[in-house]
């Protein structure tokens, strides 16, 4: 079966790479010439383990290719997934023009029966809509469907999610464009992954739902680990127990700066937005979103708190992304931490494996380090704001006799508070006496 991926960001080049490792033939359409150029080369433009493997070892089988020109992959294809992005408007709600302006160019060059996949994650009601843009901008009489395939990829483990997902949701408005579907993720039936197969709108809201139910489990973990610190309560262990709950489950219990990324920040907004558009406050989601910026807030005002004035003094930042093994600053809580401290005439010393490049986009006069150590060099005080596990056995007493001042403050709670206080640190947690 030929199928096309029209869009070649994170979702929709680890969509095209791993359904040509299915053995399927993958055509991926981007309307950047230059990074086409260099995908066909076997680059990937953005960081993702084992990812430049997996597109290196297709192209040379021939089962994955790529190109600017969107007609012929229409027609030489049976399923075409729309990849594309959906940012945020001014008011929380997705800014569809890019998923719609594809589906009139998809109308525009087919000729024969195709299934039409949103892949990108989309407004309950998006299926009908381009159902609509679709037929009124079909240049001649040929039936399609329209099926709504949600993503569940997390960045940094976005194939192992692919190859190996907890579920697979189908969306279909008819048992042919089903069928059609299911047949693609055949390779996933020998190790038993369920398969949802609902109608289109349920679909779309399934991956709301589950984003805004992940987000609310951290900002709920954020907001008892302030408890924790005025009552003289550990979060860490509190989270444990809970988690042992099989009801509850232990992932995504883990306090610290709140969450950023491409996707929760993004998700709870617009889930809220489309209930707001249909008459329903959504309480919990509203809560969510509020906690999780107050608590960006409370890391801002524990480094304020202990360090006293801020003017003037070198602050060494470790991790930029919003979490390990990904170069997405999109959000990052320390991009927010950095804003808030330059303004009070902070300067910074930072270092991340893999988001420095990215961040000097957004901050170019900080200074950018080679490695922890480095910008460890002269800081009054040290941050973990992200988890990287380089960071989780750093010689400690190597970092007190490069680092100028005592405060060491471990946003992600990644070390024991005694280990880090024997080497001489005021040391700071999250949610820990």
């Amino acid at each position: 079966m030929n199928i096309c991926v029209i869009g070649s960001g994170y979702v929709g080049l680890i969509t095209g790479a791993c359904f040509a490792e299915f053995g399927l033939s993958v055509v991926c359409v981007d309307n950047d010439a230059k990074k086409v150029k260099s995908m066909q080369k076997g680059n990937v433009p953005f960081y993702e383990p084992g990812l430049e493997e997996l597109l290196q070892r297709n192209i040379k089988a021939g089962r994955i290719r790529f190109t600017t020109n969107i007609g012929e992959a229409i027609d030489s294809s049976l399923v075409i997934f729309i990849a594309v992005g959906t940012p945020p408007r001014g008011d929380g709600s997705a800014d569809m023009r890019y998923v719609e302006g594809v589906a009139k160019e998809i109308a525009g060059h087919m000729n024969s029966y195709k299934v039409i996949v949103t892949k990108s994650t989309v407004p309950v009601g998006t299926g009908e809509k381009l159902r609509q843009i679709i037929s009124k901008n079909l240049k001649e009489n040929v039936d399609f469907d329209i099926v709504s395939n949600p993503e569940f990829l997390r960045e940094g483990a976005g194939i192992e999610d692919f190859m190996r997902p907890n579920r697979v949701v189908i969306g279909a408005s008819s048992a042919q464009a089903a069928a059609i579907m299911k047949d693609l993720y055949k390779p996933l039936y020998l190790i038993e992954t369920p398969v949802i197969i609902t109608n289109v709108k349920t679909a779309e809201l399934i991956k709301y739902a589950s984003n805004a139910f992940l987000a609310t489990k951290i900002s709920f973990i954020n907001e008892i680990s302030g408890l924790c610190e005025e009552v003289g309560a550990n979060v860490q262990v509190v989270a444990k127990a809970m988690g042992l709950d099989h009801r509850i489950g232990s992932k995504f219990l883990h306090a610290g700066p709140g969450y950023g990324g491409s996707c929760f920040p993004k998700d709870t907004r617009a889930l809220f937005n489309i209930g707001k558009n249909n008459g329903i406050e959504l309480e919990i989601i509203k809560a969510v979103i509020a906690v999780n910026e107050k608590q960006k807030e409370k890391m801002m005002r524990k480094i304020k708190d202990a360090m006293g004035t801020l003017k003037g003094k070198t602050i060494c930042m470790l991790g930029l992304s919003f979490k390990p093994n990904t170069n997405d600053i999109r959000e990052a809580p320390a991009l927010y931490l950095i804003e808030r401290l330059l303004k009070l005439g902070v300067k910074i010393r930072a270092y991340d494996p893999a988001a420095v490049e990215d961040t000097k986009e957004v901050f170019p006069t900080i200074t950018y380090c080679k490695d922890s150590y480095d910008a460890a060099k002269g800081a009054d005080a040290v941050v973990i704001a992200t988890e990287w596990n380089q960071f989780r056995n750093l010689d400690l007493s190597k970092i007190k006799s490069l680092a100028k001042g005592s405060f060491f403050f471990d946003l992600r709670n990644i070390y024991e508070p005694e280990k880090v206080r024997k080497t001489g640190f005021n040391y700071y947690s999250v949610g820990r006496p």
